[in-house]
């Protein structure tokens, strides 16, 4: 019993911690190096995650600059950046790519939000499945009526608590999303 409760709330962790990655992704008009963790830069024949070329860091709070170990492939690293489809234009000085973010109108902002209200409701989705595996492999146990819906009481106090972790998360990110 304490097995499948514990194999459920690890999963219901998991499930947490891929709602914040995706979250991450969506931008709130600051800068934020992760917007350019899926860009993909051919380098030497090959694709290469932007992180291993150079470094990225934020000189303003809504530009990100993009300084790569080897010069040479500046021009890679702007097309990787145009291919990745992230709604950014690099400007290339000769030294580094500097990517200006531009401010969020109030219609995109509300856009995101309906973004992050469906990554939200996909995470609830998976813990609700979590719950129904954890709720079946409870029936299947060998064990008295009554310590099978105990169990089940438990596995329900858990999707409570991760529900609101949920909830509150996306809070969270309508805050940040909507602040100006």
């Amino acid at each position: 019993m304490n097995d499948i409760l514990m194999e459920a709330e690890m999963r219901m962790t998991s499930s947490i911690e891929n709602m914040e990655k995706r979250f991450l992704n969506i931008r709130a008009g600051r800068a934020n190096p992760a917007i350019l963790d899926k860009v993909m830069v051919s380098y030497y024949g090959s694709d290469t995650p932007l992180k291993q070329l150079a470094t990225i860091s934020i000189p303003e709070a809504r530009q990100l600059m993009i300084k790569p170990f080897d010069r040479s492939c500046l021009g890679a690293i702007e097309k990787g950046v145009y291919e990745a489809d992230i709604g950014l234009t690099p400007n290339n000085n000769g030294e580094v790519i500097i990517l200006n973010i531009p401010a969020l109108t109030e219609e995109t902002r509300k856009e995101y939000v309906k973004q992050a209200k469906t990554i939200a409701e996909e995470a609830k989705i998976a813990l609700r499945n979590i719950r129904q595996d954890a709720n079946n492999d409870i029936k299947k146990l060998e064990i008295p009526e009554d310590d099978k819906e105990a169990g089940q009481e438990d596995v329900q106090e858990l999707i409570n608590k991760y529900n609101k972790i949920v909830d509150e998360k996306f809070k969270e990110k309508e805050n940040e999303l909507m602040s100006v």
